[in-house]
């Protein structure tokens, strides 16, 4: 930070990209390594470092990438990554690349001339785009699509991302919505579910808290079988399975616990081990991964660049404040009658007091505590009254005079 006043003067204009965004109460994460990703190469403007993606493991494919890459007409100061989905390609594929991520840069850098700070010079492509960049494969065959201008669009789009491939792209009309026909509705709504079963009857259930993500591994009614050892072993392979998909759905990031059931044997423990970081690898963040811990345990971090799906479509409930807890009946009754009790003894005996409450603490008053308040009438010789308000929070209660109607 004491290099910075050195490096950049004051008002010095510096091109910066944003890496992650605002979450909760944290800022943006800006850097001047600034980046550009395509469909299989990253352009790394002002640098000269060309890489590979470390996924790409097969030693014969990263030669014959690097051959490729010190080939392409890269600019000086400029460099490139080969991403993972870049394994297999052309070299005209990278060519093409390319020159797209060429003229992005080209139009960044005539908008810098064009405009004054602050302003944005390179934006990521919108969802459809960035969709078809990411995610088109050769092996998916069908585009479906519930809008005529997004049909058009991804047919535009699809020709320029795959000269190879030939893929189908489909306009769907139909009075019933494409995701209800899919089912999808269903299967994102179930990504939010804190329970989420295995194949042998076993489940995990994923709680997010505000220092880390937990996750508890539970064998369910998958506890039959002769060797028990077995049944485990299967469960928390089960388990590495679902807990790698539900952690790249949900978006999770930061520090993640995960708490696979006790393994004696260490093989096993490197089998669940393994298994887990195969089922990683379709995970597009940064992951790190520890070994399971003698209690069980598995740590393990994820890159965060945005909010968690669940914190993206959910907010706090206004109700309960995210606690997932309200006052009983039984203790709001309590607090109440504490209330009514300093209010008729400060105010002497002959005092009215009417009390408006939640329906569902007002049986509780009406009923197992009805005697209790009939003895505070009797003790203060006061008159209390009771009225059920549905838009009160089940914490929540008024006090009036029942003379006046003036809040106590």
């Amino acid at each position: 930070m004491d290099e910075i006043p050195t490096l950049f003067k004051a008002n010095t204009d510096v091109l910066v990209q944003v890496t992650k965004g605002p979450i909760g109460t944290k800022g943006p994460r800006v850097t001047t390594n600034l980046s550009i990703p395509g469909r299989y190469l990253v352009l790394l403007p002002n640098s000269n470092h060309v890489g590979i993606s470390k996924r790409i493991e097969d030693r014969e494919e990263r030669d014959r990438l690097r051959r490729i890459l010190r080939g392409l007409e890269i600019p000086r100061n400029m460099g490139v990554i080969c991403r993972t989905v870049g394994a297999g390609k052309s070299e005209k594929s990278f060519r093409r690349d390319l020159d797209t991520l060429l003229a992005y840069w080209r139009r960044a850098e005539q908008l810098i001339k064009e405009k004054r700070a602050p302003c944005c010079v390179y934006e990521e492509p919108d969802l459809v785009e960035r969709t078809l960049r990411d995610y088109l494969t050769e092996d998916m065959d069908e585009i479906v699509c519930d809008s005529k201008d997004t049909t058009a669009r991804v047919e535009e789009l699809t020709r320029n991302l795959t000269h190879e491939e030939r893929v189908n792209i489909r306009f769907y009309n139909n009075p019933k919505p494409l995701f209800f026909k899919y089912s999808l509705t269903d299967q994102i709504e179930a990504i939010f579910s804190r329970r989420v079963p295995l194949p042998s009857g076993g489940y995990i259930c994923v709680d997010e808290t505000e220092a880390l993500i937990a996750v508890d591994v539970n064998s369910g009614k998958n506890r039959g079988g002769k060797d028990h050892p077995e049944t485990i072993l299967k469960t928390n392979v089960e388990a590495a399975v679902e807990v790698a998909r539900q952690v790249r759905l949900r978006n999770i990031g930061g520090l993640i616990v995960v708490d696979f059931i006790d393994m004696r044997s260490r093989k096993d423990q490197q089998t669940v081990l393994r298994v887990f970081k195969e089922g990683l690898l379709a995970d597009r963040a940064k992951t790190k991964v520890m070994p399971i811990s003698p209690l069980g345990l598995l740590e393990m971090t994820r890159q965060r660049e945005q909010e968690s799906l669940q914190d993206t479509i959910y907010a706090p409930c206004p109700y309960c404040e995210g606690k997932g807890l309200v006052k009983s009946a039984t203790s709001m009754s309590e607090e109440i009658q504490g209330r009514l009790r300093e209010l008729l003894r400060r105010r002497g005996s002959g005092t009215q007091i009417r009390v408006s409450v939640h329906p569902d603490v007002l049986v509780r008053l009406k009923t197992q505590d009805a005697s209790l308040i009939q003895k505070l009438e009797e003790e203060f010789r006061g008159e209390l009254s009771f009225r059920p308000d549905a838009a009160l929070h089940t914490e929540e209660f008024k006090i009036y005079n029942a003379v006046t109607g003036d809040e106590l």
